[in-house]
């Protein structure tokens, strides 16, 4: 395939865990496919790696030499004002506390500086795994899972849920293909439902007996495929009429044989 696209001039683009993250990605276009409203993403990826944040106090007329120290060490211009003293701010990784520390005593005039050291946490992004969403109303969790299978295309691998049919739904997380490795932080997101892909047998168990969010299993395929009408949209918006966009139709599920199956998907 590969060959046949460098000899026609066409190119080759593929998505997975990238798609997985974006804003929108993978897990807002299968929330939108059950009309769920997304809230928040379930585990939002880093934006900030271990780094402190280090406020220093001293005379203006050592800040220069201070800079220059606690530059060498690893840190980074933040901020700097001047007053009766220069406040200095750097930022460094939190691996560098001992090297910037030493650097900063020994750059500083004073026996033991004024200095303040704070750990920085990564605000909220709309960017990572997994999606937080809640339903118009709230629905018997044996309805919202008939809304998960009319939302889907059709896959042999049917949906399963695991769970009370009359247990109240109002908020799910979901997560585009296989999402077994959330079940720890699906149980402490405040919802009652999770829908995702490839759940295996013991995590899902053992799930089921310490919390009492009720899993929704669903074929990988089926659940990353509303991203493909998702994909075209934003190529369609970024480039007009100047690109002719189509989704493929062909289903790639592997699993082609079941009770809910609509035949072979070669």
């Amino acid at each position: 395939m590969l060959h046949r696209l460098i000899r026609s001039g066409r190119s080759l683009f593929t998505a997975h865990t990238n798609a997985d993250s974006a804003s929108p990605g993978v897990s807002d276009a299968l929330a939108q496919a059950l009309g769920l409203t997304v809230e928040a993403v379930l585990e939002p990826s880093p934006t900030v790696h271990d780094l402190d944040k280090w406020v220093i106090f001293v005379p203006p007329e050592h800040a220069e030499a201070l800079r220059a120290a606690v530059f060498a060490a690893g840190a980074s211009p933040a901020a700097m004002q001047g007053v009766v003293e220069d406040r200095v701010e750097v930022i460094a990784p939190a691996r560098a506390r001992r090297q910037v520390l030493s650097a900063m005593r020994e750059a500083h005039p004073y026996g033991e500086p004024a200095f303040d050291i704070v750990a920085l946490t990564p605000p909220p992004a709309d960017v990572g795994l997994g999606r937080i969403g809640s339903l118009p109303q709230p629905e018997p969790l044996g309805a919202f899972v008939s809304r998960v299978k009319a939302g889907l295309p059709q896959a042999s691998w049917g949906v399963r849920a695991a769970g009370n049919p009359e247990m109240p739904v109002s908020r799910v997380a979901v997560c585009g293909g296989a999402g077994d490795s959330l079940l720890g932080t699906v149980a402490a997101a405040d919802v009652q439902a999770y829908v995702t892909a490839d759940l295996r047998h013991h995590p899902a168990d053992e799930h089921r007996r310490a919390s009492a969010v009720a899993l929704i299993d669903v074929a990988h395929w089926a659940s990353e495929y509303p991203w493909c009408e998702q994909a075209a949209d934003v190529l369609r918006s970024a480039f007009g009429a100047a690109l002719s966009v189509d989704v493929c139709p062909i289903r790639t599920d592997p699993w082609n044989v079941g009770n809910d199956s609509e035949g072979d998907n070669s």
